[in-house]
């Protein structure tokens, strides 16, 4: 892969929660990593029942803080 990570999160919103970007397309809101990981999957990027490692930079990009930071 070249560039960006096909996943991008990004920064709270301040209302909670986290953008979703899965190749420039919004899938979603996240307010836990568990709706990371669920995202990943409805996109092919992991199967069912795999531990996803979200911090792995060629896969996600975090904006905004780090995947403990929600708000």
């Amino acid at each position: 892969m070249s560039g960006h990570p096909p996943v991008i999160v990004h920064p709270p919103s301040p209302t909670g929660g986290r953008r979703v970007t899965v190749r420039g397309q919004i899938v979603g809101l996240a307010h836990g990593r568990g709706e990371v990981a669920s995202f990943l999957r409805r996109a092919g990027l992991a199967e069912g029942a795999e531990e996803i490692d979200l911090d792995q930079p060629e896969l996600i990009e975090w904006r905004g803080g780090d995947l403990d930071t929600w708000r």
